[in-house]
Formats: structure tokens, sequence, C-alpha cells
């Protein structure tokens, strides 16, 4: 699979309408065993990610409603160890997080070294919904001088900057869009509508954003082209077909964690002793 087709190249202004939500490069039962095979590589690397303990592994999912980021986490991380893996989902800020500056709440469940952090949204909805709906701004109680035309400029750059820091401590970062169709997210609302074991996700909210769809497109597609940085890249990875986009994030990430070399760290020799004796005393109580 050719995953640099999915990464946005640094620089570049972005257009959503050039992407394909519903792109396939193979069938679906190729994907199916692909994915199977993605999923073991993947516990394997966090193995040896643990061990190491020098990475710590940020995934980043965004994406409009229905676009099915709580199956590809599902799917996807199956196979990994819940001790060294946590999924944080980011809803409407709290009282005491709005006190805070709007990094603060998500800076809280950075994953430590060794681990693997997964974001379902983050602090990238400060330049999303917020922008979107400029009304939420009042509730974060800025200084008004800090609410004028240059506030998305100044939160792009942050963001940016933040993003850099993580790097450059030891933090690996893997941002994901993933890139649904209206029609596709309209088709997925109704089957929660229609089966009762999914109407637990139905919410009239989603409906009602559904009116601003043009608007979030335009948002998404400044936010990927400001933020896409060497350091971080955005990959926009097609969700018409959930199939496909779980191959997609399963091969990136595993990619990636391979690029690192991770090793598990080498033994001292007082520990090879230790070892050789305690395999000693072992054998004698046989």
């Amino acid at each position: 699979m050719n995953i640099s087709g999915f990464r946005i190249s640094p620089g570049k202004r972005v257009n959503l309408r050039s992407f394909d939500p519903a792109k396939q490069d193979s069938s679906r039962d190729e994907a199916a065993g692909k994915l199977k095979e993605n999923i073991e590589r993947l516990a394997g690397l966090q193995n040896v990610l643990s061990a190491q303990d020098t990475y710590a592994i940020l995934i980043i999912f965004q994406a409009m409603d229905a676009a099915g980021k709580d199956s590809v986490i599902k799917h996807v991380m199956t196979g990994l160890n819940p001790q060294g893996c946590r999924v944080v989902s980011f809803k409407e800020p709290s009282s005491e997080e709005l006190r805070h500056d709007y990094l603060w709440r998500c800076v809280r469940e950075l994953p430590e070294r060794g681990q693997i952090g997964i974001f379902n949204r983050s602090y990238y909805e400060e330049v999303l919904i917020v922008r979107v709906h400029p009304a939420i701004l009042m509730n974060e109680r800025l200084p008004s001088d800090r609410r004028g035309r240059d506030l998305w400029k100044s939160r792009f750059r942050d963001i940016a900057e933040f993003e850099r820091y993580l790097v450059e401590n030891g933090t690996v970062i893997l941002k994901f869009f993933l890139n649904v169709s209206r029609q596709e997210q309209s088709k997925r609302f109704l089957e929660r509508l229609n089966r009762p074991d999914k109407h637990w996700k139905f919410s009239m909210h989603d409906i009602g954003e559904r009116k601003f769809w043009n608007q979030y497109q335009k948002a998404y597609g400044e936010m990927l082209g400001r933020t896409n940085t060497q350091w971080a890249p955005w990959y926009v990875v097609p969700a018409d077909h959930k199939w496909f986009t779980r191959l997609v994030v399963s091969e990136i990430i595993c990619r990636r964690l391979e690029e690192l070399h991770l090793k598990y760290p080498p033994l001292t020799k007082a520990h090879k002793r230790e070892i050789r004796l305690a395999k000693n005393l072992l054998s004698k109580e046989r």
C-alpha cells in the first residue's frame, strides 16, 4: 500500500473537494486479511515500545460525526495491551477546563513514554467547532483583545509549535482526518435510527450540525493546511468504506512505529548473571 498518497505535503493548501471519501484500492477480503496481520504487528511493536520506554505515541483522530472514529479505534487497537494504551474522548469542556487555556485539558492526558495515547477529537476542536460556532468563545473567557481576526492564525501557530515541542521531547504524533462524504454520513445516521442497539448514539444535535457542512469543510481544510508540518503531518483517510479506513490507519501506524527501529533494552553483565543464576535455582527445584 502506498501510504504517501494519504499524507498531506507540508505547505500545501487543502481543499477537501480534491479528496475522494470513497477511495479504495483493495478488496474487502484482502483488507480484512491485511488488517488482521497489522493488528498482530502492532501488538508486537507495542511490546518493544513499552520495554524500550523512550517514545510516547500520540494518535489523534478528527472527523465529522459518524465518520467512524470509534470504529477505527475499536478494530485497529483491539490487539493492544490495555495497560499500555489509553483512549481519551474530548467532549464539551467542563467548567474547570474552561478556567484554563484551551490546551490544558489535552496536556493532562498526554501519554507517558512507552505508552500509546489515542485522542478521539482533541485540541483541534478549538479551530473547528469553535470557529464554526464563534459564540462558544464567550465561554472561554478570553480577554477582549484576544478575540480578534488573528485568533485562528495564532491558534494554528500555537498548535504547530506545541506539537514541535512534544516531538522534540520524544512523542511521536500521528494525526488522522477521516474524510466521510455528506451522503455516507446521512446513511449512517439513518442506520442509527433504524437499529435499536444504535439509538444511544443518536443526537438531534448531530442532525442540526449538518446545516453547517460547508463551513466545517472549509474550517477543516484550513486547519489541515495550517497545522500540517514535517514533524506532525496530517493523513487524510477515505472514510466512506470503514473496512478500508481501518486498513489504511493500521498500516500507517505500523510503518511509523517500525521507522523508530525500536529495540529491547540491552542487558548489563550483572543482569545476565542474575538470569543465569535464576535459571539454575529454578532448575534445581524440578
